[in-house]
């Protein structure tokens, strides 16, 4: 092929990304609020999670781009790999009655999955009514007007352990959860995210204090995935989470699973060096890598030039940060 064929299908190439790209900007700034709409995850949301993702997938291939043609075919490909359409699905499959003390209520067992492809790490939650009925208090406070329109199943009088209206809540409580997660501000809150992950997170918050790191660390990898798909806008949020599962396998001595999560956590920190877990974690992962017999002059750079910048304070450990995470 002579230059000019060359140069000809580059241009082509290029003008065909960028069509591409602006049509996919364009269809997902659409989104209506009553509809439930797929999350957008692209890396240069994970780049600057400070910018909203439609922008950030437009600016990301400039027209000045010096690519080769190859190198363009890969970049797009590696593009529609990053970017995928997230959407979950809730289910409320069948409920239980606890009797404790004196106290009597039903557990709803709610199951979280992925939309659009096989979900083989869907979640599996608890919640009883009380619990349902505290988030809807929480967000009529802070979403006064989303929440105008959305029905909340009412307390009986009598009755309320009857199959017949536990059967009604399961499916008010499936459209609830379903009708809440179409709402972009709303799902994207925390209040919403601590709903679905927060008591398990205490559960293994109390364990890994306890020094019961096979318990702690089975909890965190459940939660995990779904902290992932809930924050995918927001993947700092999970940092703690990782770091916890970096020191439960450093204490149950499984340095090469300590490292490969300490690097997810490092990953997610790449632009946020003054958050308060990364200079424990680069720490930790220095460690690590030196056991392991990684390169760790790398990160022991990374520490030197942060230290260069900032004024000496005290630094707490990763374990130390970890079990000060959920104490109430």
């Amino acid at each position: 092929m002579d230059q000019d064929s060359h140069c000809t299908g580059e241009r082509e190439l290029l003008e065909a990304v960028s069509r591409i790209t602006t049509s996919s900007t364009a269809s997902t700034s659409d989104e209506e609020e009553n509809q439930p709409k797929a999350e957008i995850s692209c890396q240069a949301r994970k780049e600057n999670p400070e910018k909203d993702v439609t922008q950030d997938s437009s600016a990301t291939l400039s027209p000045n781009s010096l690519m080769t043609t190859k190198e363009l075919q890969e970049y797009w490909r590696n593009e529609k790999r990053q970017c995928k359409q997230i959407n979950l699905l809730f289910e409320i499959p069948s409920t239980r009655i606890v009797e404790h003390n004196l106290s009597k209520y039903v557990m709803y067992k709610i199951i979280i999955l992925q939309t659009g492809s096989f979900d083989s790490n869907k979640s599996v939650i608890e919640r009883r009514y009380s619990d349902f009925e505290k988030l809807h208090r929480n967000l009529l406070e802070e979403f006064s007007e989303e929440m105008e329109d959305v029905t909340f199943p009412k307390k009986t009088l009598t009755g309320n352990f009857t199959e017949e209206i536990i059967n009604e809540r399961k499916l008010a409580f499936k459209d609830y959860l379903r009708l809440l997660y179409s709402m972009k501000y709303i799902r994207r809150s925390k209040k919403f995210i601590d709903f679905l992950t927060r008591p398990e997170l205490q559960e293994a918050y109390g364990c890994l204090r306890g020094g019961q790191y096979t318990k702690a660390l089975e909890i965190l990898l459940e939660v995990i995935g779904l902290q992932e798909r809930l924050t995918r806008g927001n993947p700092v949020a999970i940092v703690p989470t990782l770091c916890a599962i970096v020191v439960c396998h450093k204490d149950l001595e499984n340095p090469a699973s300590a490292f490969e999560y300490g690097e997810k956590a490092l990953s997610r920190l790449r632009v946020h060096n003054s958050h308060r877990y990364y200079i424990p974690l680069l720490d930790t992962m220095i460690t690590l890598a030196y056991e392991l017999g990684k390169d760790f002059l790398s990160l022991q750079e990374k520490l030197e030039e942060w230290k260069t910048k900032k004024d000496p304070i005290r630094v707490f450990t990763l374990k130390e940060l970890a079990v000060r995470e959920y104490v109430r």
